[in-house]
């Protein structure tokens, strides 16, 4: 039964005497009695408190009042509580021993100071803000272990309406209370997000949460403050697994729901910035956080979105338990349709920016933005067909945007994976930024002096026996008794090494019979006790050839390029290496099949192998002398062949030269990768060379000069003798000039620098010289064609030396 009680008999005639005066109820929850109290409208809530302790004994540090849903505060005045005439309030009290009386006082505290504060009461002290918050914080983690007690606490801050009472004082016209505000809520909550570990943190997400909120009310989308605290609230919402823990439809924190708004409103931005990136390209693009929050926020909304997707969407759509569900699922698609929607048309735009050289920045997060909606269009049928076959209709934004941002330590496997989309540039730099990049450290780099009599040996103990992070810093080489160092001596000797470890009569290597170029690792190696280590030191040097964007001009054979990508070899493959034995597997394949069962063939399942001179019979399979190859095995026989021929017989080999490549790669799958992301012609492309003839046409426009002009005689009679090299006499003359035979794929264009004909003092009885650093050559002033010409042709003969040049 419940009793009702006044505070004073004769507060009854003061009523009457006093019509500003009101009258209102305490209901004291614990106990289930009412009582009445009188009070003035400019009463602080303080003073009802100190009514309630005479009449109940209930200390005021103990006590909560609840008006409509709200804690009063106890600075606050009746009228400023809109309590009026029959108002009912709770009141619930709870001793020192029971649930937190500590958190309470320090909650009711802080909000008495804030307050304070507001109404500009000069005693009103801003540090204690940020005193009272942390020490709220400390109070909170007394106990980690117990998860309950932090929910209490995390109870008591939200239903106190901390968060409003924080964003008021932001909002106040007195700016000092306007930066403790704001430096209070950033320490807060940097301590929640930075300082703590990550199980506990996660609990504090409902606050941080219910700060976003009441600053975006408060502020708009573009207050620095709000930005700050959605920026954490999508890290930790990211990294809380109450969204997606064991049971799915169970968060202990807060819903999905409660993250939709901040992240259709960063979407919304990110859409804005990339559309006014298209208008003012040289200077605006979609922001770096923006962009992480985004990522941040979707992370939990595509797990579970992945997770509902093995549900029959007409389960999802026609049962209510599933309702929450088809909500997340509609509104990621709906997002993923609106950013792809205005992507196209901005990808759509860049094509002609592009093509007229308009764009100097802006456009660095397009990438990120790509990557996440390619990882969403794989939750929905049909949407990654729609988003690939977008990003192959503008191909040279999709190009442009790798060649000009695509930067080291990120993943772009999404991109190489469809290879067809993009050209050769553009997966040559991305898979190069798998590489360590190359440090030139000159001061920690000793500089290594090479006999070129003994060029391989020496250079194999060196390469292999240095450690690869040394090798990594770069590398200066230098021949014995020659002056010329630097880069041009560097691009000399890996181009002179590669020739000689590739090299036929090493033994390591064989040449494919109708492309010389190519090179297959050589069965029989072994003949040489270190034919492993050379395999390892070829690996390095070849790894160590990419890394310095240095051509050799050496191929691999289809089948080495596919067993250091990690895949099998088929017929198909071996047609370069050993083009007879492709033939003859091509006869038994296209073979009647009568014919091959009466054994016309007279094959069994064996393979001959010659070691060192003498013949030896090798089992394919086990009993294999005693199988016939027959129609429905050949096959089977075929398969096995290869295997044997080009896999089996060559596995040590390959796996020594994949070491040497690891080594200075970093990993094992990070060289697989490289090989798998690239076409054999790729790989071509970026050790081998340019295939195409030296055109004199490109030379010239990239060649300047010093000492001479374009029209000087000397300049003309030089194009014209060069006009008139045979190939291999071009090549040399290259050589001679900057230490390459073969050009980048993009011909001149593709070099670190123009080329300089310099005019020499020398006089005109001797050859010219070269600085292959800096790609200069020098010319004394020769009187006539015929000198010219006789000079040229002494320094691109093959069988002279390749040391003219200094350094």
């Amino acid at each position: 039964m419940t009793t009702q009680f006044s505070s004073n008999s004769a507060q009854d005639s003061v009523v009457a005497r006093c019509p500003d005066r009101i009258q209102f109820f305490v209901r004291m929850m614990s106990e289930s009695k009412t009582f009445v109290l009188h009070g003035n409208p400019q009463d602080k809530v303080h003073s009802i408190h100190e009514k309630i302790q005479l009449l109940t004994g209930i200390p005021v540090s103990e006590q909560r009042l609840i008006y409509g849903k709200k804690q009063l505060q106890s600075e606050q005045t009746l009228s400023e509580c809109m309590i009026t005439n029959d108002s009912g309030l709770h009141l619930v009290g709870r001793m020192r021993s029971c649930w937190h009386p500590e958190a309470w006082q320090v909650i009711n505290d802080l909000i008495s100071m804030i307050c304070r504060l507001c109404k500009g009461e000069p005693e009103a002290s801003t540090d204690f803000v940020n005193i009272e918050l942390m020490e709220f914080l400390t109070l909170s983690l007394g106990n980690q272990i117990i998860h309950d007690a932090i929910s209490d606490h995390l109870h008591i801050f939200t239903s106190s309406r901390v968060s409003e009472a924080l964003v008021m004082l932001y909002m106040s016209p007195y700016q000092h209370n306007k930066d403790c505000a704001k430096e209070s809520i950033q320490e807060f909550v940097g301590s929640i997000r930075f300082m703590l570990p990550q199980p506990v943190s996660s609990l504090f997400v409902p606050i941080v949460l219910d700060l976003c909120k009441a600053l975006q009310r408060a502020t708009g989308y573009d207050d620095p403050l709000y930005t700050l605290c959605r920026s954490s609230l999508a890290f930790m919402g990211k990294n809380a697994k109450d969204f997606v823990g064991g049971d799915v439809e169970n968060s202990r924190t807060i819903s999905l729901q409660d993250m939709f708004p901040f992240t259709a409103e960063i979407a919304g931005k990110l859409s804005r910035d990339m559309v006014l990136s298209m208008e003012y390209p040289s200077n605006f693009g979609p922001l770096r956080n923006d962009v992480n929050d985004f990522l941040a926020f979707l992370e939990p909304l595509k797990v579970v979105v992945k997770y509902r997707m093995g549900f029959p969407p007409q389960i999802l759509a026609s049962n209510p338990k599933f309702t929450d569900q088809v909500n997340k699922i509609k509104f990621l698609y709906v997002l993923f349709d609106g950013l792809m929607t205005t992507l196209i048309a901005c990808l759509k735009k860049m094509e002609d920016l592009v093509i007229e050289n308009k764009e100097n920045g802006g456009w660095d997060q397009y990438l990120v933005i790509l990557k996440e909606l390619n990882d969403i269009s794989k939750l929905y049928q049909g949407k990654e067909k729609y988003f690939w076959t977008n990003l192959k209709n503008f191909r040279r934004s999709l190009c442009h945007l790798i060649v000009r941002y695509a930067k080291s330590g990120e993943d772009y496997g999404w991109i190489l994976e469809q290879k067809d989309v993009i050209d050769f540039e553009s997966r040559r730099h991305l898979v190069m930024l798998l590489f360590p990049m190359v440090m030139n450290e000159y001061d920690d780099i000793h500089e290594v002096v090479f006999d070129r009599s003994q060029l391989l040996a020496e250079s194999f103990v060196y390469i292999t026996h240095e450690d690869p992070e040394r090798l990594r810093r770069g590398l200066f080489m230098e021949f014995k008794d020659e002056e010329a160092t630097g880069p041009g001596v560097l691009r000399e000797w890996f181009f002179l090494l590669s020739q000689e470890i590739f090299n036929v009569k090493t033994g390591l290597f064989v040449a494919c019979p109708d492309d010389p170029r190519r090179f297959f690792p050589n069965p029989a190696s072994k003949v040489d006790p270190l034919h492993l280590q050379y395999f390892h030191f070829a690996g390095r040097l070849i790894a160590l050839a990419l890394m310095n964007n240095i051509q050799v001009g050496i191929a691999f054979g289809r089948s080495f390029f596919l067993l250091l990508a990690g895949k099998n070899v088929s017929l198909e493959d071996i047609k370069d290496v050993d083009p007879f034995l492709y033939n003859s597997c091509r006869k038994i394949l296209d073979m009647d099949p009568s014919l091959v069962d009466q054994d016309a063939l007279g094959l069994t399942f064996v393979w001959d192998v010659d070691e060192m001179g003498s013949m030896k019979v090798v089992e394919l399979c086990p009993g294999g002398k005693n199988m016939s190859v027959n129609s429905e095995n050949r096959k089977m026989y075929v398969d096995l062949l290869i295997y044997h021929r080009f896999v089996a017989s060559v596995s040590e080999q390959t796996s020594y030269f994949a070491r040497g490549f690891i080594d200075i790669i970093g990993e094992e799958k990070v060289q697989k990768m490289f090989f798998n992301y690239l076409e054999l012609e790729d790989f071509d492309r970026m050790i081998h060379g340019n295939e195409s003839d030296i055109s004199v046409v490109d030379w010239k426009a990239h060649t300047d000069y010093k000492g001479f002009q374009q029209t000087d005689p000397q300049i003309y009679w030089f194009w014209e003798v060069v006009e008139k090299m045979t190939a291999q006499q071009r090549k040399n003359l290259l050589f001679f000039w900057i230490s390459m035979k073969y050009l980048p794929v993009e011909g001149f264009r593709g070099l670190t620098s123009r080329l300089y004909i310099y005019k020499s003092n020398e006089s005109i009885d001797h050859l010219p010289s070269s600085r292959t650093c800096f790609f200069r050559i020098c010319l004394p002033a020769y009187p006539s064609l015929a000198v010219m010409r006789n000079r040229l042709n002494v320094i691109t003969q093959d069988h002279i030396g390749c040391s003219f040049g200094t350094s």
